[in-house]
Protein backbone atom coordinates (compact mmCIF):
# COMPACT_ATOMS: atom_id res chain seq x y z
CA UNK A 1 0.00 0.00 0.00
CA UNK A 2 2.81 2.51 0.80
CA UNK A 3 4.58 1.84 -2.12
CA UNK A 4 1.36 2.75 -4.22
CA UNK A 5 0.84 5.47 -2.45
CA UNK A 6 3.68 7.11 -3.41
CA UNK A 7 4.33 5.95 -6.92
CA UNK A 8 0.96 7.66 -7.24
CA UNK A 9 2.61 10.89 -5.35
CA UNK A 10 5.28 10.88 -8.01
CA UNK A 11 2.90 10.76 -10.82
CA UNK A 12 0.76 13.77 -9.31
CA UNK A 13 3.08 16.00 -8.66
CA UNK A 14 5.91 16.26 -11.07
CA UNK A 15 6.58 19.99 -10.37
CA UNK A 16 8.44 18.99 -6.71
CA UNK A 17 11.64 17.58 -8.64
CA UNK A 18 10.46 13.85 -8.54
CA UNK A 19 10.04 13.43 -11.94
CA UNK A 20 13.62 15.04 -12.90
CA UNK A 21 14.99 12.46 -10.48
CA UNK A 22 13.10 9.48 -11.82
CA UNK A 23 14.70 10.56 -15.00
CA UNK A 24 18.21 10.99 -14.25
CA UNK A 25 18.13 7.79 -11.73
CA UNK A 26 20.51 5.22 -12.20
CA UNK A 27 18.51 1.37 -12.17
CA UNK A 28 20.81 0.79 -9.23
CA UNK A 29 17.78 0.05 -6.99
CA UNK A 30 15.70 -1.47 -9.66
CA UNK A 31 12.25 -1.98 -6.95
CA UNK A 32 11.94 1.09 -6.30
CA UNK A 33 8.61 2.76 -7.00
CA UNK A 34 10.55 5.62 -8.97
CA UNK A 35 12.88 3.47 -11.02
CA UNK A 36 13.53 5.31 -14.49
CA UNK A 37 10.96 4.61 -17.02
CA UNK A 38 12.58 3.44 -20.61
CA UNK A 39 15.43 0.54 -21.01
CA UNK A 40 17.81 -0.27 -17.84
CA UNK A 41 20.81 1.58 -17.71
CA UNK A 42 23.01 -1.50 -17.74
CA UNK A 43 21.43 -2.57 -20.66
CA UNK A 44 21.98 1.01 -22.84
CA UNK A 45 25.20 0.56 -21.54
CA UNK A 46 25.93 -2.73 -22.42
CA UNK A 47 24.17 -1.94 -25.91
CA UNK A 48 27.00 1.41 -26.83
CA UNK A 49 29.46 -1.12 -25.82
CA UNK A 50 28.71 -2.97 -28.45
CA UNK A 51 27.75 -0.37 -31.18
CA UNK A 52 31.31 1.32 -30.30
CA UNK A 53 32.69 -1.79 -30.59
CA UNK A 54 31.26 -3.10 -34.35
CA UNK A 55 31.94 0.80 -35.17
CA UNK A 56 35.42 1.05 -34.48
CA UNK A 57 36.46 -2.37 -35.82
CA UNK A 58 34.62 -2.17 -39.17
CA UNK A 59 36.24 1.45 -39.63
CA UNK A 60 39.47 -0.23 -38.94
CA UNK A 61 38.74 -3.20 -41.30
CA UNK A 62 37.41 -0.49 -44.05
CA UNK A 63 39.90 2.73 -43.60
CA UNK A 64 42.81 1.58 -41.31
CA UNK A 65 43.57 2.87 -38.11
CA UNK A 66 45.72 5.30 -39.15
CA UNK A 67 43.38 6.91 -42.28
CA UNK A 68 42.71 10.46 -42.17
CA UNK A 69 38.75 10.44 -41.56
CA UNK A 70 39.19 7.88 -38.86
CA UNK A 71 41.57 9.70 -36.81
CA UNK A 72 39.72 13.04 -37.55
CA UNK A 73 36.79 11.63 -36.28
CA UNK A 74 38.66 9.95 -32.59
CA UNK A 75 40.44 13.58 -32.12
CA UNK A 76 37.47 15.72 -32.91
CA UNK A 77 34.28 13.27 -31.41
CA UNK A 78 34.63 9.98 -29.60
CA UNK A 79 37.93 10.70 -27.67
CA UNK A 80 36.69 14.37 -26.32
CA UNK A 81 33.09 12.42 -25.47
CA UNK A 82 35.22 9.40 -23.82
CA UNK A 83 37.20 12.19 -21.59
CA UNK A 84 34.53 14.21 -20.52
CA UNK A 85 32.24 11.47 -19.23
CA UNK A 86 36.38 10.21 -17.35
CA UNK A 87 37.10 13.49 -16.24
CA UNK A 88 33.46 14.31 -14.41
CA UNK A 89 33.41 11.14 -12.68
CA UNK A 90 36.87 11.89 -12.05
CA UNK A 91 36.13 15.12 -10.82
CA UNK A 92 33.69 13.57 -8.09
CA UNK A 93 35.91 11.52 -7.10
CA UNK A 94 37.96 13.35 -4.23
CA UNK A 95 35.27 14.97 -1.97
CA UNK A 96 33.04 12.04 -2.76
CA UNK A 97 35.95 9.69 -1.33
CA UNK A 98 36.89 12.33 1.75
CA UNK A 99 33.14 12.59 3.06
CA UNK A 100 32.37 8.88 2.10
CA UNK A 101 35.20 8.41 4.14
CA UNK A 102 35.03 10.30 7.15
CA UNK A 103 31.23 9.94 7.65
CA UNK A 104 31.43 5.76 7.13
CA UNK A 105 34.51 5.82 9.93
CA UNK A 106 32.22 8.51 12.54
CA UNK A 107 29.72 6.33 11.76
CA UNK A 108 30.69 2.50 12.79
CA UNK A 109 31.38 4.59 16.24
CA UNK A 110 33.67 2.36 18.10
CA UNK A 111 37.21 2.13 17.37
CA UNK A 112 37.79 -1.22 18.06
CA UNK A 113 34.75 -1.99 15.62
CA UNK A 114 36.70 -0.14 12.89
CA UNK A 115 40.05 -2.17 13.70
CA UNK A 116 37.85 -5.04 13.38
CA UNK A 117 36.46 -4.56 10.11
CA UNK A 118 40.57 -3.14 9.25
CA UNK A 119 41.69 -6.57 9.83
CA UNK A 120 39.26 -8.33 8.09
CA UNK A 121 39.48 -6.43 5.01
CA UNK A 122 43.49 -6.37 4.85
CA UNK A 123 43.29 -10.26 5.41
CA UNK A 124 40.50 -11.10 3.11
CA UNK A 125 41.97 -8.56 0.63
CA UNK A 126 45.41 -9.96 1.32
CA UNK A 127 44.59 -13.39 0.49
CA UNK A 128 42.20 -13.56 -2.04
CA UNK A 129 44.96 -11.10 -4.08
CA UNK A 130 47.51 -13.92 -3.21
CA UNK A 131 44.98 -16.75 -4.70
CA UNK A 132 44.55 -14.31 -7.72
CA UNK A 133 48.87 -14.07 -8.12
CA UNK A 134 49.26 -17.78 -8.04
CA UNK A 135 45.76 -18.63 -10.55
CA UNK A 136 47.91 -16.31 -12.94
CA UNK A 137 51.42 -17.65 -12.28
CA UNK A 138 50.18 -21.07 -13.02
CA UNK A 139 48.17 -20.63 -15.97
CA UNK A 140 51.38 -19.11 -17.61
CA UNK A 141 53.53 -21.69 -16.52
CA UNK A 142 51.27 -24.22 -18.26
CA UNK A 143 50.09 -22.02 -21.12
CA UNK A 144 53.86 -20.55 -21.68
CA UNK A 145 52.53 -17.56 -24.24
CA UNK A 146 55.84 -16.03 -24.18
CA UNK A 147 57.16 -18.76 -26.30
CA UNK A 148 54.43 -19.14 -28.53
CA UNK A 149 54.76 -15.51 -29.80
CA UNK A 150 56.45 -15.65 -33.20
CA UNK A 151 59.98 -13.37 -33.08
CA UNK A 152 59.20 -11.21 -36.01
CA UNK A 153 55.81 -10.19 -34.50
CA UNK A 154 57.44 -9.09 -31.35
CA UNK A 155 59.70 -7.10 -32.72
CA UNK A 156 57.41 -5.56 -35.18
CA UNK A 157 55.57 -4.16 -31.60
CA UNK A 158 58.44 -3.48 -29.74
CA UNK A 159 59.37 -0.54 -32.74
CA UNK A 160 55.78 0.17 -33.35
CA UNK A 161 55.35 1.11 -29.50
CA UNK A 162 59.13 1.87 -28.79
CA UNK A 163 58.56 5.88 -28.05
CA UNK A 164 55.53 5.01 -25.92
CA UNK A 165 58.18 2.60 -24.00
CA UNK A 166 60.59 4.50 -23.48
CA UNK A 167 58.94 7.24 -22.21
CA UNK A 168 56.99 5.32 -19.27
CA UNK A 169 60.89 3.70 -18.58
CA UNK A 170 62.23 6.92 -18.01
CA UNK A 171 59.40 8.14 -15.92
CA UNK A 172 59.47 5.70 -13.84
CA UNK A 173 63.28 5.76 -13.23
CA UNK A 174 62.49 9.60 -12.65
CA UNK A 175 59.96 8.74 -9.56
CA UNK A 176 62.04 5.88 -8.52
CA UNK A 177 62.79 6.54 -4.65
CA UNK A 178 66.42 5.93 -3.32
CA UNK A 179 64.82 6.17 0.36
CA UNK A 180 64.64 3.12 2.60
CA UNK A 181 61.87 0.53 2.08
CA UNK A 182 60.27 2.16 5.69
CA UNK A 183 60.46 5.42 4.73
CA UNK A 184 59.02 4.77 1.01
CA UNK A 185 56.34 3.28 3.24
CA UNK A 186 55.96 6.47 5.32
CA UNK A 187 55.94 8.88 2.10
CA UNK A 188 53.56 6.40 0.47
CA UNK A 189 50.99 6.25 3.56
CA UNK A 190 50.99 9.60 5.23
CA UNK A 191 51.18 13.27 3.57
CA UNK A 192 52.88 16.38 4.74
CA UNK A 193 49.91 18.32 3.23
CA UNK A 194 46.59 16.87 2.49
CA UNK A 195 45.65 19.74 0.42
CA UNK A 196 48.58 19.56 -1.94
CA UNK A 197 48.25 15.48 -2.26
CA UNK A 198 44.79 16.20 -3.62
CA UNK A 199 45.54 19.34 -5.83
CA UNK A 200 46.61 18.03 -9.07
CA UNK A 201 45.25 16.12 -12.09
CA UNK A 202 46.75 12.70 -10.50
CA UNK A 203 45.31 13.05 -7.22
CA UNK A 204 47.12 10.39 -4.24
CA UNK A 205 44.17 9.11 -2.89
CA UNK A 206 46.26 7.03 -0.51
CA UNK A 207 47.07 10.11 1.32
CA UNK A 208 43.58 11.65 0.83
CA UNK A 209 42.73 8.04 2.34
CA UNK A 210 44.89 8.27 5.29
CA UNK A 211 43.49 11.84 6.22
CA UNK A 212 40.32 11.08 5.90
CA UNK A 213 40.89 7.79 7.97
CA UNK A 214 42.16 9.67 10.93
CA UNK A 215 39.80 12.94 10.80
CA UNK A 216 36.95 9.99 11.06
CA UNK A 217 38.62 8.42 13.70
CA UNK A 218 39.26 11.45 15.90
CA UNK A 219 35.91 12.31 15.32
CA UNK A 220 34.49 8.98 17.39
CA UNK A 221 36.53 10.36 20.41
CA UNK A 222 35.23 14.00 20.45
CA UNK A 223 32.17 15.19 21.69
CA UNK A 224 28.90 15.41 19.69
CA UNK A 225 28.69 18.94 19.63
CA UNK A 226 32.21 19.64 18.64
CA UNK A 227 31.91 16.81 15.39
CA UNK A 228 28.21 16.81 14.72
CA UNK A 229 28.36 20.36 12.75
CA UNK A 230 31.51 19.01 10.42
CA UNK A 231 29.51 15.74 9.93
CA UNK A 232 26.34 17.25 9.33
CA UNK A 233 28.38 19.21 6.64
CA UNK A 234 30.49 16.14 4.96
CA UNK A 235 26.78 14.07 4.91
CA UNK A 236 25.12 16.92 2.69
CA UNK A 237 28.81 16.76 0.90
CA UNK A 238 28.26 13.16 0.56
CA UNK A 239 24.90 13.46 -0.76
CA UNK A 240 25.38 15.78 -3.08
CA UNK A 241 28.09 14.09 -4.96
CA UNK A 242 26.22 10.73 -5.02
CA UNK A 243 23.32 12.96 -6.94
CA UNK A 244 26.01 14.52 -9.34
CA UNK A 245 27.58 11.05 -9.95
CA UNK A 246 23.85 9.97 -11.28
CA UNK A 247 23.70 13.00 -13.81
CA UNK A 248 26.91 12.05 -14.75
CA UNK A 249 25.63 8.46 -15.36
CA UNK A 250 23.35 9.70 -18.07
CA UNK A 251 26.24 10.19 -20.19
CA UNK A 252 27.54 6.23 -19.85
CA UNK A 253 25.85 4.52 -22.72
CA UNK A 254 27.13 7.22 -25.40
CA UNK A 255 30.61 7.67 -23.71
CA UNK A 256 30.74 3.81 -23.32
CA UNK A 257 30.81 3.98 -27.52
CA UNK A 258 32.84 6.61 -28.08
CA UNK A 259 36.03 5.05 -25.65
CA UNK A 260 35.19 1.54 -27.46
CA UNK A 261 35.46 3.19 -30.89
CA UNK A 262 38.04 5.61 -30.13
CA UNK A 263 40.53 1.78 -28.67
CA UNK A 264 39.14 -0.71 -31.61
CA UNK A 265 39.57 1.86 -34.43
CA UNK A 266 42.73 2.57 -33.71
CA UNK A 267 44.24 -1.07 -32.78
CA UNK A 268 41.49 -3.07 -34.51
CA UNK A 269 41.76 -6.53 -33.94
CA UNK A 270 45.36 -7.08 -35.31
CA UNK A 271 47.08 -6.45 -31.89
CA UNK A 272 44.60 -9.18 -30.13
CA UNK A 273 45.78 -11.93 -32.98
CA UNK A 274 49.68 -11.17 -32.52
CA UNK A 275 49.00 -11.47 -29.02
CA UNK A 276 46.59 -14.51 -28.59
CA UNK A 277 48.40 -16.20 -26.29
CA UNK A 278 49.16 -13.76 -23.69
CA UNK A 279 45.21 -12.24 -24.11
CA UNK A 280 44.10 -15.44 -23.66
CA UNK A 281 46.39 -16.29 -20.50
CA UNK A 282 45.27 -12.77 -19.08
CA UNK A 283 41.69 -13.43 -19.33
CA UNK A 284 41.63 -16.92 -18.34
CA UNK A 285 43.21 -16.38 -15.08
CA UNK A 286 40.74 -12.96 -14.92
CA UNK A 287 37.84 -15.50 -15.99
CA UNK A 288 38.98 -18.37 -13.65
CA UNK A 289 38.96 -15.96 -10.25
CA UNK A 290 35.70 -13.95 -11.13
CA UNK A 291 33.52 -16.74 -11.33
CA UNK A 292 35.36 -19.27 -9.79
CA UNK A 293 37.15 -17.71 -6.18
CA UNK A 294 34.87 -14.54 -5.92
CA UNK A 295 31.87 -17.32 -6.52
CA UNK A 296 33.27 -19.51 -3.65
CA UNK A 297 33.69 -16.39 -1.53
CA UNK A 298 30.02 -14.86 -1.71
CA UNK A 299 28.44 -18.01 -0.94
CA UNK A 300 30.76 -19.53 1.88
CA UNK A 301 31.77 -16.30 3.15
CA UNK A 302 28.72 -13.97 2.11
CA UNK A 303 26.49 -16.69 2.30
CA UNK A 304 24.66 -14.80 -0.82
CA UNK A 305 23.68 -16.74 -4.69
CA UNK A 306 26.63 -15.82 -6.94
CA UNK A 307 24.36 -15.72 -9.25
CA UNK A 308 22.22 -12.97 -7.51
CA UNK A 309 25.23 -11.28 -6.72
CA UNK A 310 26.34 -11.02 -9.95
CA UNK A 311 23.12 -10.03 -11.48
CA UNK A 312 22.88 -6.75 -8.67
CA UNK A 313 26.58 -5.71 -9.39
CA UNK A 314 26.15 -5.73 -13.57
CA UNK A 315 25.97 -1.85 -13.73
CA UNK A 316 28.90 -1.59 -11.50
CA UNK A 317 30.89 -4.18 -13.98
CA UNK A 318 30.29 -2.55 -17.21
CA UNK A 319 31.09 0.73 -15.61
CA UNK A 320 34.67 -0.84 -14.37
CA UNK A 321 34.37 -1.99 -18.19
CA UNK A 322 34.16 1.44 -19.99
CA UNK A 323 36.04 3.45 -17.51
CA UNK A 324 38.96 0.94 -16.89
CA UNK A 325 39.26 2.86 -13.60
CA UNK A 326 38.47 1.76 -9.79
CA UNK A 327 38.49 4.93 -9.24
CA UNK A 328 36.21 6.60 -11.42
CA UNK A 329 33.87 2.95 -10.57
CA UNK A 330 33.68 4.25 -6.85
CA UNK A 331 30.67 6.34 -6.78
CA UNK A 332 28.40 4.12 -8.95
CA UNK A 333 30.16 0.47 -6.42
CA UNK A 334 29.19 2.71 -3.20
CA UNK A 335 25.38 3.31 -4.18
CA UNK A 336 24.91 -0.44 -5.40
CA UNK A 337 26.54 -1.98 -2.45
CA UNK A 338 24.09 -0.24 -0.45
CA UNK A 339 21.09 -0.12 -2.62
CA UNK A 340 21.22 -3.84 -4.59
CA UNK A 341 23.76 -5.59 -1.82
CA UNK A 342 22.51 -4.13 2.00
CA UNK A 343 25.88 -2.97 2.64
CA UNK A 344 25.47 -0.74 5.46
CA UNK A 345 26.81 2.90 4.33
CA UNK A 346 29.51 2.80 7.39
CA UNK A 347 30.85 -0.15 6.48
CA UNK A 348 30.60 0.35 2.48
CA UNK A 349 32.23 3.49 2.56
CA UNK A 350 35.37 2.42 4.20
CA UNK A 351 36.13 -1.14 2.29
CA UNK A 352 35.01 0.18 -0.74
CA UNK A 353 36.66 3.54 -0.65
CA UNK A 354 39.97 1.83 0.54
CA UNK A 355 39.64 -1.01 -1.69
CA UNK A 356 39.52 1.16 -4.67
CA UNK A 357 43.45 1.14 -4.27
CA UNK A 358 44.41 -1.54 -2.01
CA UNK A 359 42.26 -4.06 -3.87
CA UNK A 360 43.00 -4.76 -7.26
CA UNK A 361 43.45 -8.98 -7.89
CA UNK A 362 42.76 -8.58 -11.31
CA UNK A 363 45.89 -5.90 -11.69
CA UNK A 364 47.91 -8.19 -9.07
CA UNK A 365 47.08 -11.18 -11.41
CA UNK A 366 48.05 -9.48 -14.83
CA UNK A 367 51.31 -8.10 -13.46
CA UNK A 368 52.83 -11.94 -11.84
CA UNK A 369 51.03 -12.76 -16.03
CA UNK A 370 52.92 -9.95 -18.03
CA UNK A 371 56.13 -10.35 -15.83
CA UNK A 372 56.65 -13.84 -16.90
CA UNK A 373 55.33 -13.14 -20.49
CA UNK A 374 58.13 -10.85 -20.90
CA UNK A 375 60.27 -13.29 -19.28
CA UNK A 376 59.90 -16.23 -21.21
CA UNK A 377 59.65 -13.73 -24.19
CA UNK A 378 63.62 -12.36 -23.52
CA UNK A 379 64.54 -16.35 -22.93
CA UNK A 380 65.00 -15.79 -19.01
CA UNK A 381 64.14 -18.62 -17.24
CA UNK A 382 62.73 -17.66 -13.76
CA UNK A 383 63.88 -20.24 -10.95
CA UNK A 384 60.64 -20.81 -8.30
CA UNK A 385 62.60 -18.60 -5.82
CA UNK A 386 62.32 -15.87 -8.26
CA UNK A 387 58.79 -16.57 -9.31
CA UNK A 388 57.98 -16.50 -5.81
CA UNK A 389 59.49 -13.00 -5.85
CA UNK A 390 57.26 -11.89 -8.77
CA UNK A 391 54.24 -13.29 -6.99
CA UNK A 392 55.20 -11.25 -3.50
CA UNK A 393 55.99 -8.20 -5.66
CA UNK A 394 52.59 -8.21 -7.49
CA UNK A 395 50.62 -8.78 -4.40
CA UNK A 396 51.93 -5.38 -3.51
CA UNK A 397 51.58 -4.35 -6.55
CA UNK A 398 48.24 -4.97 -6.38
CA UNK A 399 47.50 -2.82 -2.85
CA UNK A 400 49.53 -0.19 -4.09
CA UNK A 401 48.90 0.19 -7.86
CA UNK A 402 46.75 3.40 -8.67
CA UNK A 403 43.31 2.77 -9.85
CA UNK A 404 43.52 4.76 -12.81
CA UNK A 405 43.67 3.37 -16.68
CA UNK A 406 47.67 1.93 -17.22
CA UNK A 407 48.26 2.40 -13.46
CA UNK A 408 50.35 -1.11 -13.47
CA UNK A 409 52.50 -0.58 -15.96
CA UNK A 410 55.16 1.19 -13.91
CA UNK A 411 55.31 -1.08 -11.40
CA UNK A 412 55.75 -4.09 -14.29
CA UNK A 413 58.83 -1.71 -15.25
CA UNK A 414 60.30 -2.01 -11.80
CA UNK A 415 60.16 -5.36 -11.48
CA UNK A 416 61.34 -6.05 -15.17
CA UNK A 417 64.32 -3.90 -14.15
CA UNK A 418 64.46 -5.77 -10.74
CA UNK A 419 65.03 -9.25 -12.41
CA UNK A 420 67.03 -7.80 -15.03
CA UNK A 421 64.52 -8.06 -18.23
CA UNK A 422 64.84 -5.39 -20.85
CA UNK A 423 62.41 -3.23 -19.81
CA UNK A 424 61.48 -1.42 -22.98
CA UNK A 425 60.28 -5.15 -23.78
CA UNK A 426 57.04 -3.74 -22.14
CA UNK A 427 56.35 -2.01 -25.72
CA UNK A 428 54.96 -5.76 -26.65
CA UNK A 429 52.35 -5.28 -24.22
CA UNK A 430 51.04 -1.47 -24.10
CA UNK A 431 48.68 -1.69 -27.61
CA UNK A 432 46.59 -4.38 -25.78
CA UNK A 433 47.26 -3.06 -22.31
CA UNK A 434 44.00 -0.71 -22.63
CA UNK A 435 41.76 -3.72 -23.30
CA UNK A 436 43.20 -5.98 -20.75
CA UNK A 437 43.17 -2.73 -18.20
CA UNK A 438 39.23 -3.13 -18.96
CA UNK A 439 38.43 -6.18 -17.83
CA UNK A 440 40.97 -6.31 -14.87
CA UNK A 441 39.69 -3.54 -13.53
CA UNK A 442 35.97 -4.96 -13.56
CA UNK A 443 37.78 -7.69 -11.81
CA UNK A 444 39.11 -4.96 -9.24
CA UNK A 445 35.59 -3.47 -8.42
CA UNK A 446 34.11 -6.36 -8.44
CA UNK A 447 36.38 -7.81 -5.71
CA UNK A 448 35.93 -4.91 -3.81
CA UNK A 449 32.35 -6.01 -3.59
CA UNK A 450 32.55 -8.80 -2.70
CA UNK A 451 35.18 -8.21 0.44
CA UNK A 452 32.27 -5.21 1.38
CA UNK A 453 29.77 -8.07 1.62
CA UNK A 454 32.31 -10.79 3.35
CA UNK A 455 32.97 -7.97 6.11
CA UNK A 456 28.92 -6.72 6.38
CA UNK A 457 27.91 -10.63 7.11
CA UNK A 458 30.83 -11.03 9.39
CA UNK A 459 29.49 -8.08 11.44
CA UNK A 460 26.10 -9.41 11.42
CA UNK A 461 23.95 -8.11 8.94
CA UNK A 462 21.21 -9.30 6.49
CA UNK A 463 22.37 -8.53 2.92
CA UNK A 464 20.16 -8.19 -0.28
CA UNK A 465 17.85 -5.86 1.65
CA UNK A 466 17.85 -2.21 0.68
CA UNK A 467 19.08 -0.13 3.40
CA UNK A 468 17.68 3.11 5.12
CA UNK A 469 19.83 6.34 4.28
CA UNK A 470 22.62 6.97 7.03
CA UNK A 471 21.61 10.44 8.69
CA UNK A 472 23.67 12.74 10.59
CA UNK A 473 21.61 14.28 13.23
CA UNK A 474 22.29 16.03 16.68
CA UNK A 475 22.75 14.09 19.69
CA UNK A 476 22.29 15.69 22.60
CA UNK A 477 24.15 14.18 26.05
CA UNK A 478 25.82 11.59 23.89
CA UNK A 479 29.71 10.47 24.52
CA UNK A 480 30.48 10.26 21.00
CA UNK A 481 30.35 12.28 17.79
CA UNK A 482 29.69 8.92 16.15
CA UNK A 483 26.51 8.40 18.04
CA UNK A 484 24.88 11.17 16.28
CA UNK A 485 25.14 8.79 12.92
CA UNK A 486 22.05 6.80 12.67
CA UNK A 487 20.53 4.58 10.04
Amino acid sequence: MADEQNEKRLKQSPADGSRFEREVMTDLDEKTADSPRGMALHTRILLGLIVGVVAGVTANKLLGGSDSRVVWIVSNITEPVGQLFLRLLLMIVVPLVFSSLVVGVAGIGDVRKLGRVGLKSFAYTLVISAISVFIGIGLTNTIRPGERIDPTTAAELQQRYSVDATKRVEETKATNSTDSPLMQVVRTLVPSNPVTAVASETPNMLHLMFFALLLGVAATLVSTEVAAPLLRGLQGLYEISAKIIEIVMKLAPYAVACLLFTNTARFGLDLLQALAWFVLTVLGGLAIHMFGVYSLSVYFLSRISPLEFFRRIKTVMLTAFSTSSSNATLPTALRVSEENLGVPRDIGSFVLTVGATANQNGTALYEGVTVLFLAQLAGVDLTLAQQLGVAYLAILGGIGTAGVPSGSIPFIIVVLVNYNINPALIAIILGVDRILDMCRTTLNVAGDLTTATYVARSEGYELLKPLAPSKIVPSVGAPTAAQSVVK
